[in-house]
């Protein structure tokens, strides 16, 4: 069996390109403080990239995913991280002990189940006396509402009441985050930043900001029971720089395409416009030279039908041998 995981579009994979390369990188670069010397599960860990990261930095890391394959793949793609291990597992039924971890993390994965209540008290029930969560899943509104998309592997996405809903009653203390990947200008100094902004702008008002960024694509929440471990975590702005411009490259190509099929169907039309013209003008000339020829046809169907006209009368034949007569001293053809 092969080890290669192929991308389907449910789970991430290293390398598949576009956003979502943005969108679940950052997530794994974000938490990694928040695991920093803890025993973390990282539940429906996929190929087991996030675990790996997170291991750099965590005392231990379980990665746990329902498929069977995946989990093959990751034990033989990470097998050289000596705090990591993957295990099989049902996110609605985990394999575990009360209290086995201090740290839960878990991306994109309620918006591909039904049971996620029960999910989440899993998590609670895994979690040792002042552990965090960190969850993520899409904002309905934006998500799908905004963009009428519709993704095939979603079974139940959220709204942000109804999220903070089902954690508030397992998880009573939250800090909530943001994530939308795009393009954006960033000015930073080059010793370490003590702190940070971010404001949004339109080109129809670009001279009056906003402050933050009003739109999520994603949530991220870190919460737990205690209320402690919440007021421990200093809020942070977190901004991941594509060293290789990696989406910002594809869609330029994808844009140049774009601009050189414009300039090639421009030229087309062009091309068809001169041969419209020049064939418009080809059946003028035609139909001037075929009026041409009728008339020419017509002037001599006149003759003939005059000369007919003119040798169908009594005089015509009367002095037709005088006219012979006369050809003839003249020394023409004797003719009619």
């Amino acid at each position: 069996m092969s080890d290669e995981l192929p991308f389907t579009g449910e789970r991430f994979i290293p390398g598949a390109a576009g956003e979502i390369w943005y969108e679940h990188w950052h997530r794994y670069h974000f938490v990694a403080p928040l695991v920093a010397g803890r025993d973390v599960l990282d539940i429906a860990c996929g190929e087991g990239y996030g675990s790996a990261l997170i291991a750099r930095h965590a005392a231990h890391v379980t990665g746990a995913d329902i498929s069977p394959t995946t989990i093959r793949h990751a034990r033989t793609q990470y097998a050289g991280h000596a705090n990591l291990d993957f295990r099989e597992a049902d996110c609605a039924a985990l394999p575990f002990a009360d209290a086995s971890f201090d740290v839960v993390v878990s991306f994109e994965t309620l918006e591909h189940i039904e049971a996620q209540e029960a999910f989440l008290d899993e998590i609670r029930r895994v979690l040792r006396p002042g552990g965090v969560v960190a969850i993520s899943c899409p904002n309905k509104a934006e998500y799908s509402d905004k963009r009428d998309h519709i993704n095939e592997f979603h079974v139940r996405e959220l709204y942000r009441d109804e999220l903070a809903a089902l954690m508030r009653t397992r998880f009573p203390h939250a800090a909530w985050y943001g994530q939308r990947p795009g393009f954006f200008s960033v000015v930073w100094p080059e010793q370490r930043p003590a702190s940070a902004e971010i404001f949004e702008l339109s080109e129809a008002a670009a001279d009056a900001p906003s402050a933050g960024h009003a739109r999520p694509l994603y949530f991220i929440v870190v919460a737990s029971g205690s209320v402690d471990a919440i007021a421990r975590l200093a809020p942070r702005m977190s901004v991941l720089a594509d060293r290789d411009e990696w989406v910002y490259r594809d869609y330029e190509k994808v844009t140049r395409a774009f601009i050189a099929e414009q300039k090639i169907e421009s030229r087309l039309i062009d091309e068809l416009r001169r041969e419209l013209v020049a064939t418009q003008e080809e059946r003028a000339t035609d139909v001037d030279q075929r009026d041409q020829a009728i008339a020419e046809g017509c002037a001599a169907r006149d003759l003939l039908i005059e000369e007919i006209s003119r040798r169908a009368s009594f005089r015509w034949w009367v002095l037709l041998p005088l006219r012979r007569l006369m050809r003839a001293l003249k020394g023409l053809s004797p003719g009619g």
